[in-house]
C-alpha cells in the first residue's frame, strides 16, 4: 500500500516540477498542457493516500526518511506552483488590461478632414501573439 503511495508521489513531483519549468520560463501554453497531465498525477496521488490510510498502512523505519523527503519535496514544489501560478495570472491580468485600454476608445472624438466626427482613436492597433 505504502509503496503505490510513493510512486503516486513521485508521479505527482514529476508533474509539478514539469509544469513550474514551464512557468519560470513563462511558456503559457506549455504549462497549460502539463494542467491535465498534473491533475491526473494529483487524483492518483489522492486516492493512493485515501487507501493508504483507510487501511492502516503505516510507512517501515527503513523507508521513513524516503517518505520524508518526498513530502518536504511535494510541498516545496506545490509552494512554488502556486507562487508561479499567481505570477502567470498577474502577467495574463496586465496583458488584457493593456489590449482592453489601446483597444478603448478616448474621449468623444475629433474632427475628421471633412468636419465629420471621428470616434476614438481612429490609428490602427497591432497585437502580437508570442511573448
Amino acid at each position: 500500500m505504502m509503496q503505490s503511495l510513493m510512486i503516486a508521489a513521485e508521479r505527482l513531483a514529476v508533474a509539478l516540477r514539469a509544469e513550474n519549468d514551464a512557468l519560470a520560463r513563462l511558456d503559457l501554453s506549455a504549462a497549460a498542457e502539463l494542467a491535465a497531465p498534473k491533475r491526473q498525477a494529483s487524483d492518483a496521488f489522492a486516492a493512493a493516500y485515501a487507501a493508504a490510510r483507510g487501511s492502516g498502512a503505516r510507512v517501515e523505519p527503513a523507508a521513513r526518511a524516503d517518505a520524508e523527503a518526498v513530502a518536504t519535496r511535494l510541498r516545496d514544489l506545490s509552494a512554488e506552483n502556486r507562487r508561479l501560478l499567481e505570477r502567470a495570472i498577474d502577467l495574463q491580468s496586465r496583458v488584457i488590461e493593456t489590449i482592453a485600454g489601446a483597444a478603448r476608445p478616448v474621449g468623444p472624438g475629433t474632427y475628421g478632414e471633412r468636419g465629420g466626427v471621428r470616434e476614438g482613436r481612429g490609428g490602427r492597433v497591432s497585437l502580437g501573439t508570442r511573448a
